[in-house]
């Protein structure tokens, strides 16, 4: 399997997850997406096969909570059928880099990613943020010590976030992002957290 590292698939996964925002997949509760093959792994009985409410509304919302810092943030981020700037500031800081307070554009696909697993798993929890913007000096930092992160993550790009929920278990939060197939999705059991990006479609 291959990791969380590289930079394609963008615009690519933007439209492939409208694709699966507007067809049946959600609907059946396993994702689906053209010429990709999806993992295999049985839904959670906590997981809410049906589309997630937020789909058939105007306002996309999601509450976050920065797991060292402290900060909480409830943002509506996509509003009357468009993303909205402000709201996307606000993410863009809360997901800063908090080694160095560097910020970067956080791709809007990974946040509806987010959203669809936050529903998916049916909790009103906070998504707990664990890390989400690396800057190339924290990565190559991290590097240099062996933490065991990729020379190029998507964490680099804004494309990547780990999270954790205070209601769930990393094993829930991980099947319901497999069932998805949305993008990468690595599990971090040790350090109870699961690896979201929107980048191929791929599992670790």
């Amino acid at each position: 399997m291959r990791g969380h590292n590289g930079r394609q698939g963008g615009a690519g996964s933007r439209r492939n997850l409208l694709k699966l925002m507007g067809g049946a997949g959600i609907a059946a509760g396993t994702g689906s997406f053209a010429g990709i093959a999806q993992a295999s792994v049985a839904p959670l009985p906590e997981a809410k096969p049906e589309i997630p409410d937020f789909l058939s509304l105007e306002t996309r919302e999601l509450v976050l909570e920065h797991r060292h810092t402290g900060e909480r943030l409830t943002a509506a981020y996509f509003d009357n059928g468009a993303y909205v700037p402000d709201a996307l500031e606000a993410i863009k800081f809360l997901m800063r880099d908090i080694r160095n307070g560097q910020e970067i554009a956080i791709d809007p696909t990974m946040l509806d990613i987010l959203k669809v697993v936050h529903s998916r798993l049916g909790t009103t929890a906070p998504i707990g943020i664990v890390s989400a913007y690396r800057s190339p000096e924290t990565n190559n930092a991290l590097l240099a010590q062996g933490a065991g992160v990729a020379k190029n993550s998507y964490h680099l790009h804004g494309q990547a976030v780990d999270i954790r929920m205070d209601d769930r278990t990393s094993s829930e939060i991980y099947r319901v992002a497999l069932n998805l197939a949305a993008g990468g999705a690595g599990h971090y059991p040790r350090s109870n957290f699961v690896h979201i990006d929107s980048g191929p479609v791929r599992t670790w």
